[in-house]
């Protein structure tokens, strides 16, 4: 029973970096005529639609505490880190902004090792350093001019990290026996309700009609639906399964979907360095992932 688990949580870790890895495409059309807070919060509103109709209704929190959990889950891993990411975007160049936020990682193992006690072994440390050679080189590559600012690069240091306490705190209230769908719910309705604060500031520009055009439609529908309803359910999941560290590894594939989805449907070409920086990312992730196999070994003993 606990090989399937084991299994199932990988499955759904590579299955959601693998939608997310291909978002940038959905994203770049809809930037074009919506501003980054339209598409945010027209994509988790859509996200909570869906998830409270499968929830069958808002359930309710079983300790007070853990409503506050759930508002700074909502907060940190929805408003903040999308917020940061997109904002770091217009300081910093995306693929400066790709590598620090393929940190994230780091930041998740080092508040999982400080508040829920896991022990990190030498093969995390590692893969980690492997892997974020490997984005550094997929992320430069054809890069012939990089736009860096401090600011920008302290946004998205701050992305990453808010990651790490959304992680967490994933798998702590999934530990208190919140089912993954319902817990997904309740994350997006505080997550919602934050970014409406951004959203009343800056108000809505884009036109009623371009929200009806189909192109716009859907892919707002596979953000909200796809990348936001179901791989937040499944990454949540992943999260219980496999623990915050072991699924936070997959971020390192999540640059590497985006460049060969690139390739294939933008017909990029794959330079030799993208190759290499593939090699290594993925090698990071295989390394990252020991330390819990060795774990699993010795239970079986």
């Amino acid at each position: 029973m606990r090989e399937n688990h084991i299994l199932q949580g990988h499955l759904l870790g590579a299955f959601t970096v693998l939608v997310w890895g291909t978002t940038f495409v959905s994203t770049k059309v809809l930037l074009r005529t919506f501003s980054p807070v339209e598409i945010m919060v027209t994509r988790f509103a859509l996200g909570f639609a869906a998830l409270l109709i499968a929830s069958r209704g808002w359930m309710r929190a079983k300790e007070k505490r853990h409503e506050i959990l759930f508002a700074l889950a909502g907060l940190s891993g929805v408003t903040l880190y999308f917020l940061m990411e997109n904002i770091a975007l217009t300081y910093i160049s995306a693929s400066l902004v790709g590598i620090i936020v393929a940190a994230a990682p780091l930041f998740t193992a080092l508040f999982a090792a400080l508040l829920l006690h896991e022990k990190l072994g030498r093969w995390f440390f590692c893969g980690f350093v492997c892997a974020m050679a490997g984005v550094a080189l997929v992320s430069l590559a054809g890069v012939s001019e990089l736009h860096f600012s401090p600011l920008g690069a302290l946004l998205g240091v701050g992305a990453a990290l808010v990651w790490g306490v959304y992680s967490v705190l994933i798998r702590y209230l999934g530990a208190a026996g919140y089912a993954t769908v319902p817990l997904t719910c309740r994350v997006f309705g505080y997550g919602l309700l934050f970014l409406l604060i951004p959203a009343f500031l800056e108000g809505f520009p884009a036109g009623p009609a371009a929200w009806l055009e189909p192109v716009h439609l859907a892919n707002l529908l596979f953000l909200g639906l796809g990348a936001s309803a179901t791989c937040f359910a499944t990454w949540n999941r992943a999260v219980f399964l496999l623990g915050p560290v072991r699924t936070s590894a997959y971020i390192y594939a999540t640059p590497i979907v985006t460049i060969i989805s690139s390739a294939l449907i933008l017909h990029e070409t794959m330079t030799p360095s993208m190759w290499l920086g593939t090699a290594l990312a993925l090698g990071g992730l295989v390394l990252s992932e020991r330390d819990g196999t060795k774990k699993e070994n010795k239970s079986k003993r």
